[in-house]
């Protein structure tokens, strides 16, 4: 296990100098941020980032993400252009040492909160959902007024982009994303390079968009689309734990040789499609995170892990989920108890 953390470069209020502090931290988890969706990232770009983290002690083996652009969801005409695109960032990461590549496939709308500040008791606030509040928006109509999707978009370009998924199907959206991995994949396999994809965050269909990596069912329809190692997951707790149908032990115990990159966070339900993010330990939520780290402890895992979400605490203000002193509790009580589990399994 090799335990990582996000950084959004150089304007990111948490500091290489902060993340190198952290116990167990070995390397960030980042991305080259001003290159649109569709772009090809720069050789310089890509060792700038990798030296930046080298001079503070840290690798840069895991990219989170390499955007999917919604031309390629949606297969048009496009698409086979910006794929060759995709396959030349993948080509370019692994020549710099990237080793694992995380993405996702969710249409329009990447991940999904209702309130980016939900008080608690003890002064904290955190990351929450609601999904009688998201319902009563429109994007259509400009009624939309929620946290945790791509606000570039101009209502105009929203409309379009809405209008052009219309006639979009589950079975569509699949038949897409296999497109996608089957020129993807045999890329990043030269490349030296996991390809992780990450569930839909939440693991259900939001405004009449489909969303297909939700459940166990799908996560086994997507490993064979390209049965291939280099095909893998991301195995994101809070995200498929958004669903308490989802039996994340199990599932992490059986896809733990295909997980290339795990975000550990936990989360409280209140409600149906109703949960709010907590401190990592199980005690705080509704997962039990122990039994996870241990089902991919005893079941061979080896790939990266970080520590997802975290709450502002101690007075912090920041970046949404992505705060300092949560995310470095976290990673510090996931690597304790990796070391006491692999130590008592021997």
């Amino acid at each position: 296990m090799k335990m990582t953390f996000r950084y959004y470069g150089a304007d990111d209020p948490v500091t290489l100098t902060a993340i190198s502090q952290i116990p167990t931290v070995r390397s960030i988890v980042s991305a080259i941020y001003d290159v649109p969706a569709g772009g090809v990232w720069s050789r310089e770009s890509i060792a700038a980032l990798k030296k930046a983290a080298a001079a503070h002690g840290l690798a840069f083996e895991v990219v989170e993400s390499v955007p999917v652009p919604e031309d390629i969801k949606l297969g048009n005409e496009k698409a086979p252009a910006l794929i060759e695109n995709y396959c030349e960032n993948v080509r370019r990461l692994g020549e710099a040492g990237v080793k694992c590549i995380c993405y996702n496939f969710m249409p329009v709308f990447d991940w999904l909160r209702s309130e980016l500040h939900r008080p608690a008791a003890d002064g904290s606030n955190s990351l929450a959902y609601d999904e009688q509040t998201v319902l009563a928006m429109n994007p259509a109509k400009g009624g939309l007024s929620l946290p945790g999707w791509d606000e570039s978009y101009t209502l105009e370009g929203l409309r379009d982009l809405l209008k052009q998924y219309e006639a979009m199907t589950e079975e569509k959206l699949w038949h897409n994303l296999q497109a996608f991995l089957e020129a993807v994949i045999p890329v990043a396999h030269e490349a030296g390079v996991n390809m992780a994809i990450h569930p839909d965050d939440p693991p259900w269909g939001i405004f009449g968009l489909p969303r297909i990596i939700t459940c166990e069912k799908n996560l086994d329809r997507f490993l064979k689309l390209v049965d291939r190692k280099e095909n893998g997951l991301t195995f994101c707790t809070g995200s498929l734990g958004a669903d308490p149908a989802n039996d994340l032990v199990k599932m992490a115990g059986k896809y733990a040789d295909r997980i290339h990159f795990a975000h550990i966070r936990n989360i409280k339900h209140t409600g149906e499609r109703q949960f709010h993010e907590t401190a990592h330990p199980t005690e705080y939520g509704s997962l039990d995170i122990y039994g996870i780290m241990k089902a991919l402890h005893d079941n061979g895992f080896d790939g990266y892990i970080r520590p997802d979400h975290g709450r502002m605490i101690w007075g912090e203000d920041g970046r949404p989920g992505y705060g300092l002193y949560d995310r470095a509790l976290g990673a510090t009580y996931l690597s304790g108890l990796w070391e006491a589990i692999n130590k008592g399994s021997k």
